[in-house]
């Protein structure tokens, strides 16, 4: 395990429905309730979930090939049942061409594997997901 192993961000409301978050690097992200083109939370979910396994798969393919289209589409249902609100079918979907060249067959072959293990091991953001992790809220005095 790597001596730094704590992720943070911090998030502050800026007005009425909106936020920003803030990484521990400086790094902001502005989101908000849906009432304009602004990303909502469940949409940054969703974001990070495509995100975080395009960058393991863009690691093992570009190395071998630059794409062409590299794309992922992360859907999911919103429903509010018995356990509340929360998303079920998600669902991560790629699209990657390669260019005939040097490496772009090796990058094609390896694709689906790379996929996989990005999704059986790699993407901490959907493996927390998958195996459930207890989210503890508490409030503190300002």
């Amino acid at each position: 395990m790597s001596e730094n192993s704590q992720r943070s961000v911090t998030v502050e409301r800026t007005g009425a429905g909106r936020y920003v978050a803030t990484n521990a690097r400086g790094g902001t992200i502005a989101f908000g309730t849906g009432s304009d083109d602004e990303f909502t939370p469940v949409e940054l979910l969703l974001a990070a979930l495509g995100g975080c396994t395009a960058v393991d798969v863009d690691l093992a393919t570009s190395r071998h090939a630059e794409p062409a289209t590299f794309t992922v589409e992360v859907t999911g249902n919103k429903v509010d049942d018995e356990l509340g609100n929360r998303l079920t079918d998600l669902a991560v979907t790629f699209t990657v061409a390669f260019p005939d060249g040097e490496g772009a067959e090796r990058a094609r072959t390896i694709l689906p594997r790379a996929v996989k293990t990005s999704h059986d091991r790699l993407c901490t953001v959907s493996r927390t997901v998958e195996i459930g992790t207890p989210v503890t809220a508490t409030v503190q005095d300002a």
